[in-house]
């Protein structure tokens, strides 16, 4: 028995046009599907589901908790001038050598924190085993 792989991503968001807006317009999700209280998305083979709820929220930051999307190197600098420009809440990142490659972090309107990244984990292994000598390997 095993985890086959992501099914979807689900945000629990307060205003629904407003957070439509937010993923069609700030991450380029194709939009499949409205309702009263939901959308989903098509969003880099990930079906994302957007669901209004009346609740109180909080959108400060208390965690490092965030969801992370590849993007190209080529196309960084793109992505972080589109955030800006559509006023994206654009939050400060953590200091990052250049082995680590580049990110961007932000927010929804709603507060939910995600990540631009142009690394792969093969990049932070390699970056880890040559720069943090405390850290242990594990194969398997």
């Amino acid at each position: 028995m095993k985890i086959n792989g992501i099914n979807h991503l689900c945000f629990s968001v307060s205003d629904l046009d407003r957070s439509v807006a937010f993923y069609r317009d700030a991450l380029g999700a194709k939009l499949l599907v409205t309702g009263r209280k939901l959308a989903y998305f098509e969003l880099g083979g990930i079906w994302v589901a957007l669901n209004a709820e009346e609740l109180e929220r909080r959108t400060e930051p208390q965690t490092y908790t965030h969801l992370a999307f590849t993007v190209n190197d080529s196309e960084f600098d793109q992505w972080t001038e589109r955030l800006r420009e559509l006023k994206v809440n654009v939050l400060p990142g953590r200091a990052r050598d250049e082995r680590d490659k580049r990110s961007v972090y932000f927010a929804d309107p709603d507060g939910h924190r995600f990540e631009l990244h142009t690394g792969t984990l093969t990049d932070r292994l390699d970056y880890y085993r040559e720069a943090k000598g405390h850290m242990i390997f594990h194969e398997g």
